[in-house]
């Protein structure tokens, strides 16, 4: 008989079903996080909120990995803590303004967000222009088990290096972040709360990304919100009521949310899709959300 020679506490434990081991990890491309907005699709920079650092800390921080620092950014209240802890997971484009503003607004709400540059290692996503070459070379060559070890290696430094709480720890992903949200809730047994915002249900399975956000939608732990645009061409409303239905089938909590005139990249405030009405009610939502489960 074949045993499993992998260490207890390998980055790959929990993770059966979701990854095919074994995941070989390589340096990091990225070292420091892009400076201003991504460059790899249109942007309306007037329209861009942005936050201020009144009353909190936030910066770039170099995240413990089994292989080296990961650049991140960090938001957190001023003071002793510990704060509940979300996990900010990007978009395709990177950590850049946008998704640190979001860190940023999450500490002015008393949370200790921290938004890892989960992408590192496969490209440098400050200098790419095209996102046709960024879905190819960088998100399609990300393992599953790569970002969802270092969500993991992300919570744990969190919970002791920068004031967060590990008992009061939540999740929120944009777009491919919202695939992650998924699967990462399927993942994390301990996770109280998950906001995904327009997150794709299906795709391409491949050796490295075995299963999709709707295959494992029955399998997830902790409350999911779902915010999704009704407009979404690439999302359909239809996929999403699916795996709403078969969470809640397996006794899953999954609340859906559907703005029937939005798009997709609803919240995306730097972009020409964006909805300020739905964006901020959105937020208001998830904000309620996360304190209703337990990360407040």
């Amino acid at each position: 008989m074949q045993h499993d020679e992998r260490p207890t506490g390998s980055p790959l434990d929990g993770l059966e079903g979701l990854i095919t081991p074994p995941v070989s990890r390589r340096g990091f491309v990225m070292t420091s996080l892009i400076g201003g907005l991504t460059l790899a699709t249109t942007r309306v920079e007037a329209q861009a909120i942005r936050t201020d650092s009144e009353g909190i800390e936030a910066g770039e921080v170099a995240i413990p990995t089994g292989d080296g620092p990961m650049p991140g950014y960090r938001a957190v209240p001023r003071g002793e803590g510990p704060f509940p802890i979300v996990l900010v997971i990007e978009e395709i484009f990177g950590v850049h303004d946008y998704i640190k503003d979001i860190c940023r607004r999450l500490a002015k709400a008393g949370y200790c967000a921290v938004a890892p540059e989960l992408y590192a290692r496969q490209g440098d996503l400050a200098t790419m222009t095209d996102v046709q070459v960024i879905l190819r070379d960088v998100i399609a060559k990300t393992p599953d088990a790569q970002w969802i070890a270092d969500l993991d290696a992300t919570a744990a430094w969190a919970a002791s290096a920068a004031r967060g709480d590990g008992k009061r720890l939540g999740a929120m992903g944009w777009c491919r972040g919202g695939r992650a949200t998924w699967l990462y809730a399927a993942h994390r047994a301990d996770l109280k709360a998950a906001i995904a915002w327009y997150g794709p249900l299906g795709g391409e399975r491949t050796p490295i990304q075995p299963r999709t956000a709707g295959d494992v939608a029955a399998e997830i732990k902790a409350p999911l919100l779902a915010l999704y645009g009704g407009q979404d061409a690439g999302i359909p409303v239809a996929a999403v009521e699916e795996a709403r239905d078969r969470a809640r089938a397996a006794g899953r909590s999954v609340e859906l949310v559907v703005y029937p005139e939005a798009p997709h990249g609803f919240h995306a405030d730097y972009r020409p899709s964006y909805r300020k009405a739905q964006a901020e009610d959105g937020w208001s939502r998830a904000l309620a959300f996360l304190k209703a489960n337990g990360v407040g």
